[in-house]
């Protein structure tokens, strides 16, 4: 039997539905800013004219906003001089169209809301094209695309369809900043100096920093050799040791999260347990080790196990991917009877280095400089969104090298200026005993007198006498703080940094 439907009813497809839209919303918002051009105040903190589905519509507000940005009256009759040969709102149905919209319109207090519901289903139909791409991205296998990667790209898209824009925000009263300050404020005097950010566990840099400050984004910038990584393991390893035993029930079992992009998660471990248990590095990885040396290693070991530190060492990773990453972490469950899962179970960001962050597939650029121009731009927004500091590892250019004082300078930062813009706080390592241990005993020059010789390898000795074991952090930007220099001590062997004590402050020896 051959079924056929009837002349008068058409067919309709169960895979097709219409996108959400108001068309009578959108023409009751444009015709309450005609007959009232107060109303446009409503919605012009977050209503933009691609939000709307008709592109009359769009068409029209966009020249309501033009018109009113310049000063003038948006009517009927002072749009027609730009709109009247428009061929979008021609085949609308012309002015007349404009007429009938301003001149249909009984309120005006209703256009904020009509305003949010446009907006609201604007971001429904970019929610179903984003569905769309996800779709098609999946089923259009490339070898260099993976899975994790096509997740990655569609949770950045759909974070920055959420913060593209918002209905809420704007002005808010002195008098309430005011209150904020003064909590606080008084937040500070019940700490009675106590620190305000996440502790390094070095207390002179704590001192000069304050500690590392939510939503920071922190440089640690040095040449080859300095102790860049070091340094960074040992703030790491501090501060997740801090969530570990806190007493504060909000910062208690947070995690930090450390994307080693230079080492493999294990030279990272070997590292840090070296550091711990005051071994050789290299003689952990060769196994020369005695009895002793490997019982201190187990008991280093037992003492990290529980430590809230992970690492990722994914190479070549991007902006989003990190930020997909710490999310996940953020949203984690913390451990223990007494967390609280809707608080963030993220604490702090390391970032081993920043130049081996890799650009993502739409800011690939021939031009270096503006790849990492985005890269921190994109670390202080992470920083900003998931509230916490996030400390990034940075290379110095060679320019170091050639100068006589070899201690660097905010000019030194390798690639690009924005990366001392967009950061917080910047700080170099610098130690003198690897210069100097570098360029050797100083050679007697043919015509030089045994005396002057003397004198200059005096000097030289004198100088590695204080340099040894002395490393400088020389915080060389604090967008809230002092700059100035703090003393380390550094033992090399263990790649290991702890507070540096003068001889001046040690007690005198017993006669």
């Amino acid at each position: 039997m051959n079924t056929q439907f009837p002349t008068n009813v058409e067919p309709v497809s169960s895979a097709f539905r219409a996108p959400p839209q108001n068309i009578d919303a959108e023409k009751a918002l444009l015709g309450a800013i005609m007959m009232n051009n107060r109303a446009y105040e409503k919605v012009s903190d977050f209503l933009l004219p691609l939000h709307f589905s008709d592109p009359a519509n769009a068409k029209l507000y966009e020249s309501i906003i033009r018109l009113l940005e310049q000063g003038h009256q948006a009517n009927p009759v002072t749009l027609k001089t730009y709109l009247e040969r428009d061929e979008t709102i021609i085949a609308a149905g012309g002015m007349q169209y404009i007429a009938a919209l301003a001149g249909s319109v009984v309120t005006i207090i209703n256009a904020a809301d009509y305003g949010k519901l446009i907006y609201d289903l604007h971001l429904r139909r970019q929610l179903i094209a984003l569905g769309d791409n996800m779709v098609n991205d999946a089923f259009d296998v490339l070898p260099e695309e993976s899975a994790m990667n096509q997740i990655e790209n569609a949770e950045q898209q759909l974070f920055d369809l959420a913060s593209e824009g918002t209905t809420e925000g704007g002005f808010q009263s002195f008098d309430r900043a005011l209150v904020t300050a003064l909590n606080l404020a008084e937040a500070a005097h019940r700490r009675e100096g106590a620190l305000a950010g996440v502790t390094t566990g070095l207390v002179d840099l704590d001192r000069k920093l304050g500690g590392l400050h939510k939503s920071d984004l922190l440089i640690l910038a040095g040449r080859p050799s300095m102790g860049k990584t070091a340094l960074a393991t040992t703030m790491a390893f501090n501060a997740a040791r801090y969530y570990a035993s806190t007493d504060s029930a909000e910062d208690r079992g947070k995690a930090v999260a450390f994307f080693s992009l230079e080492m493999s998660s294990e030279q990272l471990a070997t590292r840090i347990l070296s550091e711990r248990a005051r071994l050789s590095s290299h003689e952990i990885r060769t196994g020369k080790l005695s009895n002793d040396d490997f019982a201190r290693l187990v008991g280093a070991s037992q003492e990290l196990n529980d430590l809230p530190l992970y690492i990722d060492d994914t190479p070549a990773v991007t902006v989003s991917a990190i930020r997909t990453r710490c999310r996940r972490l953020a949203r984690a469950a913390r451990k223990g009877a007494n967390a609280d899962p809707s608080r963030s179970n993220l604490g702090m960001i390391v970032i081993d280095y920043l130049q081996l962050i890799a650009p993502s597939r739409t800011e690939r650029s021939e031009n270096r400089v503006q790849e990492i121009s985005s890269i921190t731009r994109g670390l202080k927004a992470l920083a900003k969104e998931l509230n916490v500091p996030v400390l990034a590892l940075s290379q110095l250019s060679r320019a170091v090298e050639q100068r006589e004082d070899k201690r660097p300078q905010l000019a030194d930062l390798r690639e690009s200026g924005t990366i001392e813009q967009d950061s917080d706080v910047v700080m170099f390592v610098y130690r003198e005993q690897y210069y100097l241990e570098r360029a050797g005993e100083p050679a007697r020059r043919p015509e030089e007198k045994q005396e002057h010789y003397d004198t200059r390898f005096a000097q030289w000795q004198e100088a590695c006498e204080r340099a040894h074991n002395v490393a400088e952090v020389i915080v060389a930007k604090q967008r809230h703080g002092p700059i100035g220099m703090v003393k380390l001590h550094f033992e090399p062997n263990f790649t290991h940094f702890s507070d540096h004590i003068d001889a001046g402050m040690l007690p005198d020896p017993m006669e």
